[in-house]
């Protein structure tokens, strides 16, 4: 059997204002080359992960018990040095905003060969090769004005290009995309998801992508984790939880979102009873831990 990338193992973790759980429990395993969703509403402990697996937790949380494995080693018992060589090298992220995410001050070319001199040891001739093939691969028009620009002199969708880019350029194991569309118009958001799928296949990355989307979701992963309340509801392959969900919440998030095949046909919320029912397991869940 292939060793997964990333393993996380009973994952929890604790507010330090309040001393309430963020994450419960969290288990979920990546395969080489798989791209997994981690999917829920604002709050649900997405971002948390994420973040987690990048060791940039902010200090109001901190982490109450179990493992984050990437390719056997514990990232959270690891020295400060092996994750600086880790991270930017084998887990790279593709941030949620493009108009905060590149320095502004710098120009684009600047921003592409610095990581691959850092991560990669390259020199300036065989940074800037590199930088020109990786704007070629995310469909950049006029790579050599770009790589002199500055970002606000492109548009949302060109920086995160160069976001995805910059991701994808050291080659890594693992791309952590944090909602990589939500500063974007739909059509852009297409474009780009579209994208992401195409330089995951091309490099052979596992790709953990954070969203709120099931739609995206179906669009995207090969398999999918449903968060609420920083509890795993259900999880497992993309077209098995979508068409054959198990959990009422799962079905309930289904039917709330729009359905194009069915004009005229109103949004449907998620019914309070499925919350309360919701609630009520996980408090449960948490009695059941203590």
């Amino acid at each position: 059997m292939t060793k997964p990338v990333l393993s996380v193992e009973a994952l929890s973790a604790l507010s330090a204002r309040n001393g309430t759980y963020v994450l419960s429990d969290v288990s979920l395993t990546l395969q080489p080359g798989e791209v997994r969703g981690l999917v829920g509403e604002s709050g649900a402990g997405k971002s948390t992960i994420a973040k987690a697996v990048l060791g940039i937790l902010p200090s109001t949380i901190r982490i109450a018990g179990g493992w984050i494995r990437f390719e056997g080693d514990d990232l959270l018992t690891a020295r400060p040095s092996v994750l600086r060589n880790l991270l930017g090298r084998d887990i790279t992220l593709i941030p949620q905003d493009p108009q905060t995410a590149l320095n502004p001050a710098r120009r684009i070319g600047a921003q592409l060969t610095d990581g691959l001199r850092l991560k990669l040891g390259m020199n300036a001739a065989s940074a800037r090769a590199r930088a020109f093939q990786l704007m070629d691969e995310v469909q950049i028009r006029d790579p050599a004005r770009v790589f002199d620009s500055f970002p606000h002199q492109l548009s949302g969708g060109m920086r995160q290009r160069i976001l995805i880019a910059q991701a994808f350029a050291p080659n890594p194991k693992l791309v952590i995309a944090d909602e990589p569309t939500t500063a974007l118009d739909v059509t852009v958001q297409k474009e780009i998801l579209r994208l992401v799928r195409r330089m995951q296949e091309a490099h052979g990355t596992a790709v953990i992508f954070v969203t709120h989307d099931l739609g995206v979701v179906a669009k995207i992963c090969d398999s999918v984790t449903l968060l609420y309340s920083g509890h795993v509801i259900e999880q497992g392959a993309t077209a098995d939880l979508i068409e054959r969900p198990r959990h009422a919440y799962t079905r309930a998030l289904i039917a709330a979102g729009p359905r194009y095949d069915r004009p005229g046909q109103g949004l449907q919320p998620v019914p309070e009873r499925v919350f309360a029912d919701l609630r009520k397991e996980i408090g449960q869940r948490e009695t059941a831990d203590v």
